[in-house]
């Protein structure tokens, strides 16, 4: 298997892990949505609380160049740490929520 092909599945396993883990209060569902073509990777929250929307995007993943960019990351424990236990090199994985001039300090990528 390619190297993308690796990172593609890497992450969809991953946010579907995610997504079954279940809320413990209002209405809500967790959705993932993947985008092969455009290689864009979602974990969405959709649902009602105590009468209020909920509508709000947890993980949003994109693969560019080569290399994994986690635009957002509304996990507790980092999205990036289970990719790298999956197996994927810290080099390959930018934290694109970071300003670029810290991504040096944080052992991932910097572009």
């Amino acid at each position: 298997m390619d190297t993308l092909e690796n990172y593609r599945q890497t992450i969809e396993k991953i946010l579907v892990e995610y997504a079954a883990i279940p809320y413990a209060y209002g209405e809500i569902k967790t959705e993932v949505v993947f985008d092969r073509n455009s290689d864009r990777y979602l974990l969405v929250n959709v649902g009602w609380d105590r009468g209020q929307r909920v509508h709000g995007c947890i993980v949003h993943i994109d693969i560019i160049d080569g290399k994994i960019w986690i635009q957002r990351d509304g996990t507790e424990h980092g999205i990036a740490g289970d990719l790298t236990e999956a197996g994927i090199p810290n080099n390959h994985i930018v934290l694109g929520f970071r300003e670029p001039e810290l991504r040096q300090y944080t052992g991932y990528a910097t572009a």
